[in-house]
């Protein structure tokens, strides 16, 4: 499949992009909106939507097959990671569940149109409607396309034209997705452009902050703060910076029964996306006080990884990805032969997979690429004793517990800061209506007029 040149991403000489394109381009997408897509209804545009996922889950749909044909080189996954983060991803577009996003962030998915009250009001004393940013750019970061096509879907749902700016050689899955909304409806298409060029282009990316009314940038803190200070006062910013995941597992899953089940789970954790998103496990807390302890955990855990590496292997690294696991290895290596405190799994002839097991709650962040930690704790107050350094940066908590006990630690992570709290397993598989770092999807984005109707007391 020959895709067109509809996208700046599409062009094969990059040096063509100039601040002079790029504001061209933002003036022609501002435009494009206005006859477009500001007028559209919500149930139009949540149909499109969920039919271009839907078309994505078809093993024969020319995009899907496109990306994992040119994705494993492209984006350094293997053609069985992107598979089934794309399959998770896209079974997540339905349109019960666009629909259950807009009601959530909005209290009503018609506030998009008309001023409307909140769902299930008989007599409302306030009507609200809300409105997207004409413009919204997106500055992206990394080689996971999920964050980058969420933040698509969201500008889509509000009516925003959208400049995606993805990082270098990352652009593969957004200008796909964005070339298959304009095969279904050409008039979406042309609100979108991709493109991306090194983050050292100030020159670009001060083009396009010149021309949004809404930034939103992904990345390192130390890439957020740079962003930020680039976005004038008055343009709306939103920034997602570094976050961390672990997993905790809760003495009553250890029984020889729930055992297996739990650390076939956790191993779906850190396969996904080769444990490089933001909701990937660095480390699984596994309570003492069961005859299957957390050094047997890890032990099936690692036996879990090398099966499945042989169904969904590992992405290629670089040399500095592999140097990096190597030597990490090494260092705990040396301690596991002095310290039966210590103990690891690993690979043979491959840093494919690695588990480190260790009796000392405290953090350490993995290396990721399927390089996971495994702490033992004799409960959760130990457990948040070893994460306090990262108070306020944990994304996710994969949890396995059952009954009240999963209410209570539920609560507890909740009450310390953690943003989201799921099962073991589904910690890269958060739902549509996820609150990304503690914050409403849609209701950060829009604008919003109240309306106080007279003569109701």
């Amino acid at each position: 499949m020959q895709l067109p040149q509809y996208f700046l991403a599409d062009l094969p000489d990059r040096a063509a992009v100039t601040p002079a394109v790029v504001t061209e381009a933002c003036l022609s997408l501002k435009s494009n909106r206005r006859q477009f897509l500001r007028e559209r209804n919500t149930d139009s545009m949540v149909a499109a939507i969920a039919a271009v996922a839907e078309d994505w889950l078809d093993p024969d749909n020319p995009f899907r097959r496109l990306a994992l044909a040119e994705g494993p080189s492209a984006l350094g996954f293997s053609r069985e990671t992107l598979s089934a983060g794309l399959d998770a991803f896209f079974r997540t577009l339905t349109a019960e569940n666009l629909r259950a996003l807009l009601t959530q962030d909005l209290g009503n998915n018609q506030r998009l149109e008309r001023l409307s009250p909140a769902e299930g009001e008989t007599y409302p004393r306030q009507l609200a409607f809300a409105q997207g940013p004409p413009l919204v750019a997106h500055i992206t970061a990394g080689r996971l396309p999920n964050p980058v096509l969420t933040s698509m879907v969201h500008g889509l749902l509000l009516r925003s034209a959208q400049f995606v700016k993805c990082a270098t050689g990352t652009a593969l899955l957004p200008r796909l997705f964005a070339h298959s909304l304009r095969e279904v409806e050409a008039k979406l298409g042309a609100c979108l452009e991709i493109a991306e060029w090194p983050g050292a282009c100030h020159d670009l990316t001060d083009a396009l902050i010149a021309q949004a009314d809404c930034v939103t940038a992904m990345g390192s803190d130390e890439t957020i703060a740079a962003i930020r200070r680039r976005v004038p006062w008055n343009t709306r910013f939103l920034g997602y910076g570094h976050r961390v995941s672990v997993g905790y597992v809760a003495v009553e899953a250890m029984s020889a029964f729930t055992l297996p089940k739990v650390v076939a789970a956790c191993a779906q954790d850190v396969i996904a996306w080769d444990q490089l998103g933001c909701l990937s496990p660095h480390a699984i807390y596994v309570e003492t006080g069961n005859r299957q302890t957390p050094h047997r955990f890890a032990e099936l855990l690692a036996a879990e990884l090398d099966r499945l590496e042989g169904i969904c292997p590992r992405g290629r690294l670089s040399l500095d990805e592999a140097a990096s696991i190597a030597a990490r290895r090494g260092f705990y290596e040396i301690r596991a032969a002095h310290s039966g405190d210590t103990a690891l799994w690993r690979s043979e002839g491959s840093t494919a997979w690695t588990v480190v097991y260790e009796n000392d709650p405290r953090f350490h962040p993995s290396c990721l690429n399927r390089f996971v930690y495994v702490k033992a704790v004799a409960g959760v107050e130990q457990a948040l004793e070893g994460l306090d350094s990262l108070r306020g940066q944990v994304s996710t908590v994969g949890l396995s517990a059952s009954g009240l006990t999963e209410q209570r630690l539920a609560q507890r992570f909740a009450a310390w800061g953690v943003t989201r709290i799921c099962p073991l397993g589904r910690m890269q598989e958060p739902p549509l209506t996820w609150r990304h770092d503690g914050r409403p999807s849609l209701a950060d984005l829009v604008t919003w007029t109240d309306w106080e109707p007279g003569g109701r007391g």
